[in-house]
């Protein structure tokens, strides 16, 4: 595998020997002092060129990287919106176990790039065209003190959503009940953890991508209990799990409501845990919902 001194120096010396290219920068995990360094950390890297065109129309040009074992072409995607004339990439893994996402962007694509995501580091600027870009900052993935009204959305989207969860465990839909847990339902819970650990770090730390680096902000017995709200395929395990994560959600915010001192509405979480459960122990073949108490 190719050290990282290793690539940088084939990523520059390619910048300087291309006349297309007029600076380098990197941002990603490699660039982010609060990432853990493992084997598997990629190179996010961007050529800040005149044009894209030369090198979107040559398809060889990238074999100088190295033997690939597969790649892709993110911006092919029709699926994705995408500015060609602007910004073309080429994902690539490669044999040795190192992997390149390489982009080419215009000068003008870039600067708005590095405002936007001010985590970078400049790696080679031969034309001196990024002497105007901003100064590097991970100040954006600090989590951020919420406003009372993103609070109360936060609660507000978990608490509804939980009806479908209900629903599709009853009718034992696993997949549709998976999406709509950890499309829908885990995010505002890992929101919500991310705003106590503001809170106890006194909003000096970052939660990372789904919330990977709450715990080390967070007590050992929340993320042992985020931990368990994952579950595998089994009806009973995913009906433990989601229970384990209504009642982690309703305390969390408790305390993050009167630590901010911010509106919670435990009615609205009350009846929706009653109604999770109520579902819960529905029989098999029964004819209709039923009355539900709204005592959690």
């Amino acid at each position: 595998m190719r050290t990282e001194q290793e690539m940088y120096t084939m990523i520059i010396d390619t910048a300087k020997a291309d006349d297309r290219i007029l600076a380098v920068y990197m941002n990603g995990s490699r660039v982010n002092p609060e990432a853990e360094r493992d084997i598997f950390q990629d190179y996010d890297i961007a050529f800040v060129v005149r044009e894209t065109e030369s090198f979107r129309k040559d398809r060889t040009w990238i074999d100088r990287f190295g033997d690939r074992l597969y790649m892709q072409y993110p911006e092919e995607n029709d699926e994705f919106p995408s500015d060609v004339e602007n910004c073309y990439g080429w994902l690539m893994q490669f044999a040795d176990g190192n992997r390149l996402d390489l982009h080419v962007q215009t000068l003008s694509y870039s600067l708005k790039m590095m405002e936007e995501d001010r985590m970078f580091r400049i790696l080679y600027d031969k034309a001196g065209c990024l002497a105007e870009a901003p100064e590097p900052t991970a100040e954006q993935y600090r989590v951020k003190r919420p406003e009372e009204s993103q609070f109360l959305f936060v609660c507000n989207e978990f608490w509804w959503c939980l009806n479908n969860v209900a629903k599709g465990l009853w009718r034992k839909e696993v997949p549709y009940a998976q999406d709509i847990v950890n499309l829908h339902v885990r995010p505002q819970l890992i929101t919500l953890l991310s705003w106590k650990a503001g809170i106890q770090t006194n909003f000096t730390c970052s939660a990372g991508k789904s919330g990977k680096y709450l715990y080390r902000s967070l007590s050992q017995e929340d993320w042992d209990r985020l931990i368990r709200t994952y579950a595998g395929g089994r009806l009973d395990e995913m009906w433990e799990a989601a229970d384990t994560m209504c009642v982690l959600f309703h305390e969390t915010a408790l305390t993050v409501a009167e630590q901010l001192g911010l509106r919670y509405d435990v009615k609205e979480a009350e009846a929706s845990l009653g109604f999770f459960r109520h579902v819960k122990g529905l029989p098999e073949d029964a004819k209709e919902v039923l009355t539900v108490s709204k005592e959690a």
